[in-house]
């Protein structure tokens, strides 16, 4: 019981988001409620008169004013019966209604969370799990649990009056009906509980299951899945891991079951045990067939809503149970914030970006990205970085951008440490093209003009002329207007290059004093390379812009090149500076000279 306590403090936050989502529709499903659970009361009080009238229609050998009084009670039951369907017509729309609301709203709740989370959160699998329950059970649970309370609000006026109508026939009775369904009820939180921990325990396998789904359906796995023959593979696997779940949870339902029995045979001997004893009053004339049929109804009435009560309590702790997971999720807080007193940032970068003795690990690693690191970038330069794989070259634009802060050192935007800056400031002064950018299923202008949507609409096709993009945007079906990608009807699939292009683009798109492009040029061929080196200085002019990569070809064009290698910087020049020290950059050039050829 203290459990069930302990898991229902989650209420209160539910009826918050509740009435956050369907204000208004809350209060109209309350008052639906209430009068429905009004209305059996009625039904009772109206059934005890018709038969009490039947009985004197016929003894009166069906005298008029009596068979008129019991028409009159027969027409009052319809009428009760009629707006009860009414009321619960009205009360499906406005749940359903409320419903829709809800999961929309948790349903931004929990993609606001996900995009304001950081990075880390994504490298972790315990977030992951975090995640999933809370996508998994939060879009239905908070409905589920409406439903719950709206029967407990309805069941609660009906059963206490059902209670009161009992009471006249012995003052035992009502406790006899309570005690009937105290076995269903402690069966019903047991397995609430059961199905919680088990929830918990398999979410590693349910998410298992999701991505073995996930390899066998989705576009972009399709061509080495059939390559390699893997279908059988994986369609094995998931077969597997459903099995362990699907075993499991009948092992629930299995147990659940016989212990309904086991409840449902206890409340059969109370409630036969209460009945009896009534029906032997009746036979000794001690009540009268229409306080029989009265009884009748009033108890199996209130031994149905004491069931349906208690059994409510028992839902209401499991889907308490559940939203806990949403509330865990909601709860996750980044530890990349805001400053308490945000400085303000110059409206373009006069000086310079530094890298003070900046020392950084990954979460969950203790292996080094940067360690001490030092680098200047001067106003106006387009620097290029390069070095090995896991030299720590990507690691700078994230640590710029802030995804993450260093263990140690400062990262300075003239002269100020980016983390006394507003977030939202710092990053709208950056404009980034990923190494793998995003794809998005939207019209050729709408995946530039996602760069910057506060942009004007020109500078959609000045960027895809500065990324060279224009020509491939020109050739596709509707120009700007078409729709790119395969996920939706008349979609246009482009290139592993034109994507590059079109992610340049918007990239290009923002107006921000830093650029950062990493891998640029990596899908495009040597003549596409040279030409967009032609454009890109011009398109680059008065701004600071850094290259990561690991193309020399493309190095060469910057006015800087940093060498990194083991997080530190180790060179630093001209590309024909660099090849005259003969050190790493050399050895690196002499080595994809000798590859191209």
């Amino acid at each position: 019981m203290h459990k069930l306590f302990v898991q229902l403090r989650n209420l209160p936050r539910t009826f918050r988001l509740v009435w956050e989502a369907s204000g208004k529709l809350a209060v109209a499903w309350i008052i639906l409620l209430v009068a429905q659970g009004l209305l059996p009361i009625a039904t009772v009080y109206l059934t005890r008169e018709l038969v009490n009238s039947l009985v004197e229609a016929v003894r009166t050998g069906g005298d008029w004013l009596a068979v008129r009084h019991t028409l009159v009670i027969a027409v009052g039951m319809g009428c009760v019966v009629l707006v009860t369907q009414l009321l619960r017509s009205a009360t499906v729309w406005v749940r359903a209604a409320q419903a829709e609301l809800v999961r929309d709203h948790i349903s931004g709740l929990i993609h606001k969370k996900s995009a304001s989370v950081d990075l880390a959160f994504y490298e972790s699998p315990d977030f992951y799990d975090h995640l999933h329950r809370a996508r998994a059970e939060a879009t239905f649970r908070p409905v589920m649990l409406i439903d719950n309370v709206g029967s407990l609000l309805q069941n609660g006026i009906t059963l206490v009056a059902m209670t009161a109508i009992l009471i006249p026939f012995g003052p035992v009775l009502p406790f006899a009906l309570i005690l009937s369904t105290m076995p269903a009820f402690y069966v019903a939180v047991r397995a609430s509980h059961r199905r919680h921990e088990w929830n918990q325990k398999t979410t590693v396998e349910e998410r298992k299951s999701w991505y073995y789904d996930w390899l066998l359906t989705a576009g972009e796995n399709a061509a080495e899945l059939r390559l390699f023959g893997l279908g059988d593979t994986f369609s094995a696997a998931y077969q597997a891991t459903r099995q362990r779940l699907r075993k499991g949870h009948l092992e629930l339902t299995k147990s659940q079951g016989l212990a309904e029995i086991w409840a449902g045979l206890l409340t059969l001997l109370v409630s036969a045990s209460a009945l009896a004893w009534v029906v032997w009053r009746a036979i000794r004339g001690a009540v009268s067939l229409g306080d029989l049929a009265l009884f009748y109804q009033a108890f199996n009435q209130g031994l149905g809503l004491a069931r349906s009560l208690l059994e409510n309590i028992g839902q209401l702790y499991e889907n308490s149970l559940f939203l806990g997971n949403l509330f865990e999720f909601l709860a996750l807080e980044p530890k990349v914030v805001q400053p308490a007193a945000p400085v303000c940032i110059p409206n373009a970068v006069d000086s310079s970006i530094e890298f003070r003795g900046v020392s950084f690990r990954y979460p969950g690693t203790d292996r080094f990205a940067l360690r001490e690191f030092d680098l200047k970038i001067r106003a106006g330069q387009i620097v290029a970085i390069v070095g090995p794989n896991g030299a720590g070259k990507s690691t700078l634009l994230k640590l710029l951008c802030r995804f993450y802060d260093p263990e140690e050192g400062s990262i300075e935007l003239d002269g100020m440490p980016v983390r006394k800056l507003s977030i939202e400031e710092l990053r709208s002064r950056i404009s980034v093209l990923f190494q793998t950018p995003v794809r998005y299923s939207a019209t050729a202008a709408e995946n530039i003009w996602y760069g910057d949507i506060a942009g004007r609409e020109t500078a959609i096709s000045s960027a895809a002329q500065q990324a060279g993009a224009s020509a491939i945007i020109e050739s596709l079906p509707n120009g700007y207007d078409t729709l790119l990608g395969k996920w939706f009807v008349d979609g246009t699939e482009l290139s592993v290059g034109e994507w590059q292009r079109i992610a340049l683009a918007r990239c290009l798109m923002r107006p921000a004093p830093i650029l950062i492009l990493d891998e640029p040029t990596s899908a495009m061929d040597p003549w596409a390379e040279v030409e967009w080196a032609e454009h890109f200085r011009e398109a680059v002019r008065g701004r600071v812009a850094i290259i990561i990569t690991h193309r020399f070809t493309t190095a060469m064009f910057a006015d800087v090149i940093h060498v990194i290698a083991d997080g530190q910087v180790v060179e630093s020049g001209t590309h024909d500076a660099l090849l005259r020290a003969g050190g790493l950059y050399a050895q690196g050039w002499a080595a994809q000279e000798a590859h191209a050829r």
